[in-house]
């Protein structure tokens, strides 16, 4: 499930705006359009610059190397093989056993031994 995560974190792009009037951070946003100040109207009219925006792109990874079993070293594929072989035989079912006290019964109790000679396991 980590690993997971982490592929999907890793492949995703996104933006985050800054607007700035003057020195001060007005707003931070990400995903969406940050959101202007009253002085930037103010700005179009008198056409000077106090207000900037700065926006920072982070780029997900765009290519994910998909590897094969051919692309892995003699050595490696040995390993890998001979991994996947004891695995999968460590778990092999044991073989029929015959019991030979399966169909015998017990004979009747006439009399409780134990409770006759007063000796009990504890």
């Amino acid at each position: 499930m980590l690993l997971t995560l982490l592929v999907l974190f890793s492949t995703v792009s996104f933006t985050i705006e800054k607007h700035y009037c003057g020195d001060v951070l007005v707003d931070v946003s990400v995903f969406v359009e940050a959101e202007k100040c009253e002085m930037e109207a103010l700005e179009i009219l008198q056409k000077k610059t106090c207000c900037k925006d700065e926006i920072n792109v982070i780029q997900g990874q765009d290519e994910l190397k998909f590897s094969s079993f051919d692309d892995l070293e003699f050595e490696q594929q040995l390993f890998l093989a001979s991994f996947i072989y004891s695995y999968v035989n460590f778990f092999e079912g044991l073989s029929q056993q015959i019991v030979p006290h399966k169909n015998y019964s017990p004979p009747n109790l006439v009399r409780d031994i134990q409770v006759l000679n007063d000796t009990f396991l504890i």
